[in-house]
């Protein structure tokens, strides 16, 4: 999942439970102010106030229908409205049941089988039923779409998917309804992990209206999750969701969600200090000054009155994209050179005050924390990196001046001003020529898919918790979310081959390979890894904010 802002499985999965032994970086997330366990976000503030609204911060979605929740905005709004057939618990760090109650696979796990929930409704008050998950993944993958969807990656590994991406089919052959509550999936090759996948906010059902009115849909989706949508998203102001009270799981806290739309960080914080906004993110350069007047959460992930500042890891990674077919990045050379003249440490000491850590991987140590991810190249060695620029024929002249100009491009907003300079100032201590050029979010992706960029800013959050989530839809040669191009059958083959492997730690083994290849060739650029710094208000009594990104808004509440 993109983030806009810088300042902004194996056989343990079947019959419905995994073990996910490979995610125990995260053991210690998401525990409450008491220490006890928040059942993936949920909070144990038995006798809290139920009811009231709350009033939360983020930019213009790209999407928030769920066939093409693309980034951190869109996907919250649509984790409130719409429940995949699984979900992933950041304490237990296990997949639970969602919409589906149980799953299993055939043994080698091309196969996988789901039961779906009989007491599902749809906000319209319709049955969730097999055939509208079907209908939901047909949506991502028809090429007939108004807008095309950009993460139809994730159904990849479904047999008939690339054909109807393709436009050679009309129908996701790999996807059946032997009844009205049972949905099988036939996937290309094995994979132990697909039920994690099936966690992800764009596979989820959808009802005929998505098809029979698209255009209503697109901005005023009618969900299956614990709230609705009261009204339409109004662009540029706001999107409001109420609770629904035909919801099966366990019922919304809140009345509603109003989700404020505001065109920067900064005049969101401004909002929350005058009391108009209940969660946002802390500006640059203040959060030593805003923890010390508001307190800091105990975990690092959970808002509670006092404690309302969040600075917890997140499993997401800020970085350079490089442009392959560009006639200087596409030079490996300069990619690596580049990256050593980062001092990434001055970056997170100087406008994150410390709470984040220089990258040292495309991989955050909540997905892998082992040495063998590590990229030589993430290094901070300016005088190597000049040695490389000289071997590769960029030599500078009696000025420090090399015959070398890059773009720094970055979407607008964000904050990513400050960090863009100070990466400037990197480069030009190499003797390189640094030119800036800022974009609006939507004119800044569409930078990015037609190639018009050299080096682009972006940040991946885990759409879910595993190593696939990081190498597959950024680098996989054929990959809709790879905008740099990068194309390395070696690498190709290495993901494709782990995908398939059962045992745990084996298949991270073989991931790490893939990794290592990556820190090689350098198709990114890594930066930091990114941690929270949002914060709540004193009405928020508890709060859940995930290491993907996500507040867990069903389960929060406030003074009413």
């Amino acid at each position: 999942m993109e983030d806009r802002f810088g300042g902004v499985s194996r056989r343990g999965f079947i019959k419905g439970g995994v073990a996910a032994a490979a995610l125990a970086g995260l053991a210690g997330c998401g525990k409450n102010s008491s220490g006890s366990a928040t059942s993936g976000g949920s909070s144990s503030d038995a006798g809290a106030s139920t009811g009231g609204v709350l009033k939360y911060y983020i930019n213009d979605p790209v999407a928030i229908d769920p066939y093409n929740t693309q980034e951190s905005e869109g996907t919250q709004v649509a984790k409130c409205l719409f429940d995949s057939l699984t979900k992933y618990n950041y304490d237990t760090k296990e997949l639970e049941p969602a919409a589906a109650e149980s799953w299993e696979s055939n043994d080698d796990a091309t196969q996988w089988t789901f039961h779906i929930r009989k007491d599902c409704k749809f906000h319209n008050g319709d049955t969730v039923k097999a055939e509208d998950f079907k209908r939901a993944f047909e949506r991502i993958c028809d090429p007939t779409m108004k807008t095309p969807s950009d993460v139809a990656y994730h159904l990849d590994p479904v047999k008939g998917a690339k054909e109807m991406q393709a436009g050679e089919a009309d129908e996701l052959s790999g996807v059946t309804c032997p009844d009205d509550y049972t949905l099988v999936f036939d996937l290309t090759t094995p994979m132990s992990e697909w039920p994690l996948v099936c966690a992800h906010q764009a596979l989820v059902p959808v009802p005929k209206a998505a098809r029979d009115d698209p255009d209503s849909f697109l901005v005023a989706p009618i969900g299956n999750g614990p709230f609705q949508m009261d009204g339409s998203w109004v662009s540029g102001q706001y999107i409001n969701v109420k609770k629904f009270d035909g919801y099966y799981g366990t019922p919304a806290k809140l009345d509603a969600v109003n989700f404020s739309i505001q065109k920067d960080p900064d005049t969101a914080f401004k909002e929350f200090q005058a009391g108009n906004i209940d969660f946002c993110s802390v500006p640059s350069g203040r959060l030593a000054e805003v923890e010390q007047q508001y307190g800091t959460s105990d975990d690092g992930y959970t808002v509670t009155p006092k404690k309302q500042v969040l600075t917890g890891a997140e499993a997401a990674t800020y970085w350079l994209i490089c442009e392959m077919g560009d006639e200087n990045l596409g030079k490996k050379e300069v990619r690596q050179a580049l990256s050593l003249a980062i001092n990434r440490q001055n970056i997170c000491d100087t406008l994150f005050e410390g709470s984040r850590k220089p990258a040292t991987s495309c991989f955050p140590p909540l997905i892998d924390d082992s040495s063998d991810s590590t990229w030589e190249y993430c290094d901070y060695d300016p005088e190597k990196a000049k040695e490389i620029l000289d071997s590769a024929g960029y030599t500078a002249d009696a000025d420090g001046k090399r015959n070398l100009t890059v773009k720094l491009s970055y979407n607008s907003g964000g904050g990513h001003e400050d960090i863009m300079s100070i990466i400037q100032g990197d480069f030009e201590a190499i003797g390189v020529t640094v030119q800036q050029n800022s974009l609006e979010w939507a004119a800044y992706l569409t930078a990015l898919d037609d190639g018009g960029f050299q080096l682009g800013r972006m940040g991946w959050i885990a759409d879910y918790p595993n190593m696939d989530n990081f190498l597959y839809p950024n680098f996989y040669s054929t990959s809709s979310n790879n905008y740099g191009k990068y194309s390395n059958p070696e690498f190709d083959k290495l993901v494709e081959d782990a995908r398939k492997v059962t045992d745990e730690e084996e298949r991270k083994s073989e991931y790490r390979k893939a990794c290592k290849l990556l820190g090689e060739d350098m198709p990114v650029i890594p930066i930091m890894f990114y941690a929270h710094d949002h914060i709540g208000s004193e009405r928020i009594q508890s709060l859940y904010y995930d290491p993907a990104g996500i507040a867990h808004l069903g389960e929060a509440s406030v003074q009413a």
